[in-house]
């Protein structure tokens, strides 16, 4: 089992001190949040929530990603980074493969590319992007990019991403990972087909069997059950050292802390947090890899 330290809406300016001490306390990675704003008003369309209102507020930080994990990798030296989920569909594949690439040769290869469809149709209207469409341009965004990334001249052609014969150098010199979020059929069929990983979106312990089974199925009809496929997963219960070791012998390979908002409040101190950290490392990743 790898664990993973969510950094969504920590302050930005703790992040560095933050990959360090998690780092030091064993964690596979730490996982960011991805918003490209926040808009004046809001339909109540989160997903997640019974309310269709999301955790985040209008003073939620949502740092770039890309320069923030730069930033904290060029500050460690084994930690992982990713993003659940980098709003795909908002964004031109183009820049997304060339900053990608370029992440993961500064990283030495630590960087995943965590990307989903993005559930805020305002964000999709400021950008002028058409909401409705936002599923296929996911496909046509990841299709390209994996191209993208590949050392010589290519080609798209696809409805809504086009372009000529190109060539983006440097290309990476680790192949970079591809995680889709989300929990719908949609979702599950992507990571399936597309993906090296799943990204939960908050599940209870009762619901992740079933979604597990579901991608092995899926992964099987489109020919993709050989190789290795990371599933991580947070939890909306108590993690104890059973639950966790139940989970795992059923496919789960990774879980994730909780956001230090969830636990510490909406501000705290880096020492706070490297507390909070030190705990669950103390409770559960060490104890977890002892057996």
């Amino acid at each position: 089992m790898k664990f993973w330290q969510a950094v969504t809406w920590a302050e930005t300016e703790q992040l560095i001190e933050i990959a360090k001490f998690a780092e030091e306390c064993g964690f596979e990675g730490l996982m960011g949040g991805d918003h490209a704003l926040w808009p004046n008003s809001l339909e109540p369309a989160y997903p997640y929530s019974d309310s269709g209102y999301p955790p985040q507020v209008e003073e939620s930080e949502y740092p770039d990603q890309w320069v923030s994990i730069a930033a904290m990798a060029a500050s460690t030296t084994t930690l992982k980074f990713t993003t659940g989920v980098y709003i795909l569909p908002l964004r031109n594949p183009i820049e997304v493969a060339k900053a990608t690439a370029t992440l993961s040769i500064l990283s030495g290869g630590r960087f995943i590319l965590g990307a989903g469809a993005g559930w805020m149709k305002e964000e999709f209207d400021v950008y002028a992007v058409d909401f409705s469409t936002r599923g296929k341009r996911l496909d046509e965004c990841i299709e390209a990019i994996q191209i993208l990334w590949k050392d010589n001249l290519v080609e798209y052609h696809g409805e809504f991403v086009d372009f000529p014969l190109i060539r983006l150098v440097p290309s990476p010199s680790h192949s970079i990972p591809i995680y889709i979020g989300g929990d719908n059929e949609r979702a599950l069929r992507r990571a399936a087909k597309y993906g090296d990983g799943w990204i939960g979106a908050g599940n209870t312990p009762e619901t992740v069997p079933p979604i597990l089974k579901k991608l092995n199925d899926l992964r099987a009809e489109y020919g993709n059950s050989n190789g290795a496929f990371e599933t991580i997963v947070g939890l909306y219960a108590e993690q104890t050292l059973d639950l966790l070791k139940s989970l795992g012998e059923q496919g789960m390979t990774s879980t994730v802390n909780m956001p230090f908002e969830f636990s510490l409040g909406k501000n705290s101190s880096i020492d706070e947090k490297k507390r909070f950290m030190e705990r669950y490392a103390k409770k559960i990743i060490m104890p977890m890899n002892l057996t």
